[in-house]
This record gives C-alpha cells, sequence and structure tokens, in this order.
C-alpha cells in the first residue's frame, strides 16, 4: 500500500470518499489541498452525515476534520503512543510545510486492539434457499462452502473475533446436516440449536428464543457477511437508545438506459443518460433488544422487516447504522455467491 492511496482531495464527493475508504480499509483518508494535508475524514464522519440526511453529493471539505492529529519526522518515536492516546488507527508524518512523509499504521503485533463484544448472535438458518438451487438440494444453505468452510461459520468466526461466544442457530431445512457439522468441528464458542417444526420467517423464528435471551442481541441472516467493527455497531446502538438498529449498506446502480422523465403534457420533461442511484438497502443484519423477543406471538410466521415496521408505527426508537458497499458481501444468489468467494479467497 503507498501513502498516495490514503490521500483524497477536498473538492471530491462523499461517494468517492466512501470508495476510497474501502480500499485502504484503515477507516481514515487524509484531506488535501495543492497536495498539503490540511484535514482528515474518518467513516464515522461520513456515517454521521448521512444519518443527519446530508446530500450524497456532497465534497469531503463539508464533512472533514480541519483540526486533524499528525507528528513531525522528528516526533515519529512517539507515533504509537499517541495513536494509543488519541486512538487513531494511522497517523500521518508531516514535514514543516504540511507534506505527508509517511503513515504510521497500528501493528497487531505491537498494539492489539481489545475486543469485548460478549453478546449473543442469533442466526437464521432455516431457510429452503431456492434462489441457490441446485446446490441447496444437496446442502443446507448455512452449508454451503466459501472457500474451505461454510458461509455459517465465517459469519460466527467474524462474530467470535469480536469476543462472542454464544449462538443461536434457528434450524428447519437439512437441520440434522448443521447440527453434525457443528458437533465435529473444534470450536471456541457455544452453538445451541432452536428447531422450527415448520417455517416461521427471519422474524417468527424468534419467538422459540422466549426465556433464553435477556440482554442485547445480533441477529443476523445466514447467508451474508458485514466486514465492519462489530463493536462500533453495538455502542451506536446502546448509544442512540434503540429499539432496533438496522445495519444498512450503500448501493450504487448505474442504469445502462438513457432515463426520460415525461411531463403532465406527454412531452419530454427531462432526460438522464445511464444515471446512477445511490441508496441504502437492508442487510440482513441487526442490533435487537431482547423486548422484541418477549413481544412476539409464538408459532406465528413473520419476516422481521414487518416486526421493525410494527415498532416504527408505534413510534419505537428505530435505527439505521449505515456501512459502505463493499463492506456487505451477500451470497443470497449465485452471481454474488461467486463474488463473496473471490473476495474471501483473495
Amino acid at each position: 500500500m503507498d501513502i498516495i492511496d490514503f490521500l483524497i482531495d477536498e473538492e471530491v464527493t462523499i461517494l468517492e470518499a466512501m470508495e476510497r475508504l474501502d480500499k485502504v480499509a484503515k477507516k481514515v483518508l487524509f484531506v488535501v489541498r495543492e497536495g498539503h494535508f490540511v484535514a482528515t475524514i474518518t467513516d464515522g464522519d461520513i456515517r454521521r452525515w448521512i444519518l443527519k440526511k446530508g446530500n450524497l453529493d456532497a465534497k469531503v471539505k463539508d464533512i472533514a476534520n480541519y483540526s486533524p492529529k499528525s507528528l513531525f519526522e522528528e516526533d515519529k518515536n512517539k507515533a504509537k503512543k499517541y495513536m494509543r492516546k488519541h486512538s487513531i488507527e494511522a497517523l500521518p508524518i508531516v514535514d514543516k510545510e504540511k507534506n505527508i512523509l509517511s503513515v504510521v499504521l497500528w501493528n497487531d503485533e505491537e498494539i492489539e486492539l481489545k475486543r469485548n463484544l460478549d453478546v449473543p448472535v442469533v442466526i437464521m438458518a432455516g431457510g429452503l434457499g431456492t434462489r441457490l438451487y441446485p446446490y441447496t438440494k444437496i446442502l443446507p444453505k448455512p452449508l454451503i462452502p466459501i472457500g474451505e468452510i461454510p458461509i455459517v461459520e465465517h459469519i460466527m468466526n467474524r462474530f467470535n473475533q469480536s469476543g462472542s461466544e454464544q449462538f443461536y442457530l434457528v434450524v428447519n431445512h437439512k437441520k440434522n446436516m448443521i447440527k453434525a457439522y457443528f458437533n465435529e468441528i473444534e470450536k471456541n464458542y457455544i452453538v445451541d440449536y432452536v428447531d422450527e417444526d415448520k417455517p416461521l420467517g427471519t422474524g417468527g423464528g424468534l419467538s422459540l428464543l422466549k426465556g433464553k435471551i435477556h440482554s442485547t442481541f445480533i441477529l443476523s441472516n445466514c447467508d451474508i457477511l458485514i466486514e465492519e467493527d462489530y463493536e462500533k455497531i453495538y455502542n451506536y446502538h446502546k448509544k442512540e437508545n434503540n429499539l432496533i438498529t438496522m445495519v444498512c449498506s450503500l448501493k450504487n446502480i448505474k442504469i445502462p438506459y438513457g432515463v426520460i422523465e415525461i411531463s403532465e403534457t406527454g412531452e419530454i420533461k427531462e432526460m438522464k443518460e445511464k444515471p446512477e442511484l445511490s441508496f441504502f438497502t437492508n442487510t440482513g443484519m441487526y442490533v435487537v433488544e431482547p423486548k422484541v423477543i418477549e413481544e412476539l406471538e409464538e408459532n406465528q410466521s413473520v419476516g422481521f422487516p414487518d416486526i421493525v415496521e410494527k415498532y416504527k408505527s408505534s413510534r419505537e426508537k428505530i435505527g439505521v447504522y449505515p456501512i459502505s458497499e463493499n463492506s456487505w458481501l451477500d451470497m443470497g444468489q449465485l452471481d454474488e455467491m461467486e463474488e463473496m468467494r473471490r473476495r474471501l479467497e483473495k
């Protein structure tokens, strides 16, 4: 990785900044004006802007932090201590003219970030996986391999790395295969199974957990991976005092045609050549309070988005945690599964 990967001009758009943040995977970029370091912009800055309904076409300069942290070359030996003190992942080393000479990064061997996300994780693993036929004629969707291990094990390993040790798998279709797999592998976490006698949807299956979960928990589909800091998502949920926080991913779709808007008189009102649409979509991961489980009707099929809508209508606090497009891996369809496999194997 080169220093230039961390640099971004203050005149570019927030969407471009999000793409660059995905590329460097260090959650921070250094903003330059005529080549000189003037500010920083982080994934947190962008997230706060989005949640305040800021325009995605806005410029980096509209939200960047113009009081950034940096050290001069002669103080470079203090970088690790300085980064620990200010909880930053990357620190620019500059000269007197504010030219960036180098970037000091966290060294995982020297500074280990503590992970304390000890919350239960519920994974909906009972679906038929019809969109992934013929794979799911042989295997249940959670056991479809991505690389050397099944998708659901990838998901559990990510949460386990963040500190979670208790997992609940809501199972139905080919459930004995799922149980046999996890009973045979070595693991440093606990897996409990919740049997659906009939399909109850992504929300109804939670009613089977009544009396088992008494704390804030994470709910996830079994065919997605979220490459984000789970502890940050959890802390945001608690800070905002949400009943449910939905993790939503930016999606950019380019329409391959010229789009025509017609006026009331039948004339062309506006023409847009191959427009690009940007919007946020539900990833299938949520942070949820246990009240939701206790208030569910038993043995009633319902999707979790319908549960979200019900609480939203009754004015409960439902939050959104936005992430970038590249932070969401989805294997719900065959072409997306191949993309997930390619990225994880890389």
